[in-house]
């Protein structure tokens, strides 16, 4: 992902509006979800792995057959490399991410006796998993405030002043610093399904939006 370019960036939405935004995002859903399909924390990290330069939809879609296949660690190796490829075929970067996956497998059961770790060092340690996909875990497994910067996070977080950042990181840190408590173990899943559905890249749906009267960004197009 991209940085945004040198330029100054502006301060983020005070604290009333902050509550307002979030506020209103709970009340359309309250209890917002991943939307990648699983049954455990080994699956959940599995699908963020495969996620990578691929749709949701299209891993649910690959991920079903190889879940009800293999659903632990010990499965998956089982499994092994050349049949897991058969079902992630649809995907991109399908050879390396069943390399990155079947080694994660060995690793857990090497360093986690098959349990996925708790903590985002020892995540992030595992093939295949990065900042991202540790802190979806953390927080749909451990109820954790991680917040999961992704490209639709990223845009949406500076497009309405949320939490304006250069990069990923920055961005992470600036919802950690900005959104309110009530909504932190809830904001990224929040961002993204707003990133999705409403605040799209190319052709926003600023009529649509629940946070419009809010939002810089609808000034400026308008």
């Amino acid at each position: 992902m991209a940085a945004l370019p040198s330029r100054r960036l502006p301060p983020p939405l005070p604290y009333a509006a902050q509550v307002e935004i979030f506020s209103r995002f709970e009340g359309a859903e309250p209890a917002p979800e991943t939307e990648l399909e699983y049954s455990n924390a080994f699956t959940l990290l599995v699908a963020v792995a495969l996620s990578a330069q691929s749709t949701d939809i299209g891993v649910n879609r690959a991920t079903r057959a190889l879940f009800e296949a293999a659903d632990t660690p010990q499965a998956m190796l089982a499994l092994g490399e050349e049949a897991m490829i058969e079902h992630i075929r649809t995907l991109g970067l399908f050879r390396q991410k069943a390399k990155n996956v079947i080694r994660l497998s060995a690793l857990l059961i090497e360093r986690h006796g098959g349990v996925v770790p708790s903590s985002r060092a020892a995540l992030m340690a595992l093939p295949g998993v990065g900042r991202k996909t540790a802190n979806v875990v953390l927080n749909a497994i451990w109820g954790l405030p991680a917040q999961a910067v992704d490209t639709h996070i990223f845009r949406v977080a500076n497009r309405t002043h949320i939490a304006p950042g250069r990069d990923v990181e920055a961005v992470e840190r600036a919802v950690e610093d900005n959104v309110p408590a009530f909504a932190q173990t809830r904001a990224h899943h929040w961002l993204i399904l707003h990133g999705r559905h409403i605040c799209q890249a190319r052709r926003p749906r600023c009529p649509d939006c629940l946070i419009r009267d809010l939002c810089p960004y609808p000034e400026k197009t308008q």
